[in-house]
């Protein structure tokens, strides 16, 4: 088999698109398509997993392709790699990095675990443009070797955890951003709807009055709860394993190698990672991971909470409360005509309902593991990068092509807060609990408003009956009728 346990044997076979090459590893021989940049192992992988037609994340390979630059870097500048050699490593995960060659990245998210199919993939794409670059064959693995070479000093064992971690803070900007957008669009709608006044619900039934821009605040200060929930948890993720190579001990990489690793991934990366001070620990559990997961679930459940608020705030037109209206967007029946439907709103309930899944793969995946690895990494990958991307996605287009663009019904509001009996609730300090029910039931029986009733029956006069019935005092702190 010559001077390594991975070759060719030369040898091309068939015609056009149909081309193949064939490899050699301990299994055997098998057909590879003569134009992949992957090569047996990652062919070997194609042929097992064909689980879900999906491709891996592009942030996970963008994350590992950075951990073979930076492994490239270290050997050279400690001189274990030959500088030929490593410059040609690191050209070609440049032009990955740039966008180049992504098809060839092929492995399913459900495959193999730990990872290693995917991490071969990296290799073996790396080495194979390493070489064309330096004049040599694909498939010929000369002079670049993707394990002697791509993946000198390491395993898939901490490639993969360090590679979620990376992928993750890559994907953190984005959904920082956009949940800072999300939260800075239902502020503005808080500070320009302060002055409507309507019914507060509770239960889904009538309660006392409340700004509209309270609401509206309200979920704004939700959202931006989350986001800094999010960065906090993100932050344990920037302590890296790199460097803890099968087991956790650091077999195979030189004493230096785990430091430089981490200097050259803040700079590749442009994040402020950190070397971790357990590298076994760091290996043996994926609870920074699930803790994260744990954070996006927690903000899936917020934000499919004001998706559906503002789905039952805008219901209707004519026979639901109708008291904003949303954007229209798209035509809401193909049988009714002129049926507008909350249909962004409906894309993020969908999309946390998603995320409860994703966070159930992740929690499950994160306690299956045994000893020194976690096996199930894969899933807990595609499941932790994927619900990042759908989050900052849909927050992003939640706040522009909808929260921009609400609009209040103030008669809508005034017309059921007047009707509201819960407006009782300001009298019990002045005539008691019992005797305010008593006014309650009463006005739903006779269909007359709480204002109308105390007139009635000469409970309040005059000012003093402005100052307790007051709607917008009542949305603040204070005893109505006390205020000074």
């Amino acid at each position: 088999m010559g001077d390594s346990w991975l070759e060719t044997n030369g040898a091309v076979r068939g015609e056009g698109v149909n081309q193949t090459r064939v490899e050699r590893d301990p299994l055997g021989e098998l057909p590879v398509p003569a134009d992949a940049l992957w090569g047996i192992q990652t062919e070997r992988a194609r042929q097992n997993f064909p689980i879900s037609n999906l491709r891996p994340l592009p942030a996970f390979v963008d994350a590992a392709v950075r951990i073979k630059k930076a492994a490239a870097l270290t050997h050279r500048e400690t001189g274990r790699l030959d500088r030929k050699l490593a410059d040609a490593i690191i050209q070609a995960a440049d032009e990955v990095l740039a966008g180049e060659h992504r098809e060839h990245f092929v492995v399913d998210p459900y495959q193999a675990g730990a990872g290693t199919s995917h991490n071969m993939n990296c290799n073996e794409v790396l080495a194979n443009r390493a070489n064309e670059i330096l004049g040599a064959k694909r498939g010929e693995y000369k002079p670049v070797h993707p394990n002697d070479h791509v993946n000198m000093a390491q395993s898939t064992n901490d490639v993969i955890p360090t590679a979620i971690r990376l992928g993750a803070l890559a994907e953190l900007p984005a959904l920082t951003e956009a949940l800072t957008r999300l939260a800075r669009a239902f502020l503005a709608k808080g500070k320009a709807f302060d002055g409507i006044v309507k019914s507060g619900r509770t239960h889904l039934q009538d309660a006392t009055p409340i700004r509209l821009g309270q609401e509206f605040t309200a979920f704004g200060h939700t959202v931006e709860r989350n986001r800094d929930r999010i960065a906090r948890a993100a932050d344990d993720l920037r302590d890296l394993g790199i460097g803890g190579t099968a087991v956790g001990t650091g077999l195979n990489a030189e004493p230096e190698y785990p430091t430089l690793m981490v200097k050259h991934l803040r700079i590749i990366c442009g994040v402020d990672v950190r070397e971790g001070k357990d590298r076994v620990q760091l290996m043996q559990s994926l609870g920074d991971p699930a803790a994260l997961s744990g954070a996006l679930r927690t903000y899936a459940v917020d934000l499919g909470k004001i998706a559906s608020d503002l789905r039952l705030l805008a219901s209707g037109p004519r026979t639901g409360l109708a008291e904003i209206l949303l954007p229209a967007v798209q035509p809401g029946s193909s049988i009714m005509p002129g049926k507008v439907n909350p249909s962004i709103a409906e894309m993020v309930n969908q999309v946390c309902f998603q995320v409860l899944g994703n966070d159930l793969t992740v929690t499950a995946a994160a306690e299956a593991g045994q000893l020194e690895l976690n096996v199930m990494m894969p899933v807990v990958a595609h499941n932790l990068l994927f619900a990042m991307m759908i989050l900052a996605n849909g927050s992003r287009v939640l706040a522009e092509r909808c929260v921009d663009g609400i609009e209040a019904d103030e008669q809508q509001a005034a017309h059921w807060l007047e009707r509201s009996p819960a407006l009782v609730t300001a009298l019990a300090p002045r005539i008691g609990y019992a005797e305010a029910a008593k006014l309650a039931k009463e006005a739903v029986a006779k269909n007359v408003t709480v204002r109308q009733l105390v007139i009635e029956k000469g409970l309040l006069k005059g000012k003093e009956l402005d100052e307790v019935l007051d709607l917008r005092a009542m949305t603040a702190l204070g005893v109505p009728g006390e205020r000074k």
